[in-house]
């Protein structure tokens, strides 16, 4: 199945790069580097760590904030060759406010060099052409803007033609579009060109109205998507894949201390099963025991030796 699927070649995730302030005690915060898809990128490289290589596509600026980020990403084990500079930006910043276990943000955004991140088609294209995968979230269309979505879809199209798979999560944030007919718009254009779907239930019944996980999983699969997995915050997970739908119930947490970070490392941790060569339901449960653990920890980023055992058990012969 692994050799059928999937080319040889990097993965490589698009997106934005941010500061991120997570609160941990009595008032003070930690300061670390996060976004969507970095966090993807760095659970896939910390769970495929010795196996392929990962990249995260960005834009940073040339102050010593960003370049901190860049020597973050290159000390977890991605490569950076795909960041590009940009002497007139610098990186966005956002702020976690807990309500137990639960987040909300406060963004500071506007000046993020990573809206320039796919202005140059060129670069673009020379970044995505050689991948085996690449990781896209609906974040990065908002961010982007309209010129760069443009760009993005047409390197999309002649990296997968080359034989890459393209993987989504809707990921919604209101806030970055102007409405929501043009989010509606994106995002169908946008699984027009993927492999994979990821999407939360949540966000897809408040864009789209659906009733069910797995009316979300259908729509997806209308507009051409082969593979689709649901996620629904601690309940089931709705896989479609091959035309065979199944429900992975998610992981009990009796401790979980923040959710910041369980999509994304659950995307992270199914894409692994599947580069690995797991099953669509194996993998499921895969990235529902890596969003189990990260809820663990604060942040988007659970520390290294939390997340060793579960490559351990993903290294280990399936069975």
């Amino acid at each position: 199945m692994t050799e059928k699927i999937w080319r040889d070649g990097p993965l490589v995730s698009v997106g934005e790069a941010m500061v991120e302030f997570a609160p941990v005690e009595r008032g003070l915060y930690a300061q670390g580097f996060a976004g969507d898809t970095l966090n993807t990128c760095w659970y896939l490289a910390h769970l495929l760590r010795g196996g392929r290589a990962v990249r995260y596509l960005t834009r940073v600026g040339e102050d010593p904030l960003s370049d901190r980020m860049v020597e973050f990403l290159g000390d977890s084990g991605i490569d950076t060759s795909v960041v590009s500079r940009d002497s007139e930006r610098n990186l966005g910043l956002y702020l976690i406010t807990l309500v137990g276990a639960e987040r909300r943000f406060s963004y500071w955004r506007d000046a993020s060099a990573a809206r320039r991140l796919a202005d140059d088609p060129a670069r673009l294209d020379a970044a995505l052409a050689p991948a085996a995968l690449i990781h896209v979230s609906g974040i990065t269309l908002a961010v982007i803007g309209e010129r760069g979505r443009a760009n993005l879809w047409t390197a999309l199209r002649q990296a997968r033609a080359a034989g890459a798979r393209v993987s989504f999560d809707p990921n919604l944030r209101r806030r970055l579009w102007r409405d929501d007919a043009q989010a509606r718009e994106a995002m169908a254009e946008m699984a027009g060109v993927s492999d994979i779907a990821l999407p939360s239930f949540d966000d897809e019944a408040s864009l789209w109205g659906d009733a069910t996980p797995r009316a979300t999983a259908e729509r997806f699969a209308a507009l051409g998507v082969g593979e689709i997995v649901v996620k629904n915050g601690d309940g089931a997970a709705c896989s479609l894949c091959d035309g065979r739908v199944e429900e992975i119930p998610a992981v009990r947490v009796a401790d979980a201390r923040d959710t910041t970070g369980a999509g994304d490392s659950f995307n992270a941790g199914y894409l692994a099963a599947r580069l690995s060569g797991r099953s669509a339901s194996a993998a499921v449960a895969f990235g529902h025991s890596v969003a189990g653990e990260v809820v663990r920890w604060p942040g988007a980023l659970a520390p290294p030796e939390a997340v060793e055992p579960l490559r351990q058990r993903l290294a280990a012969p399936a069975g």
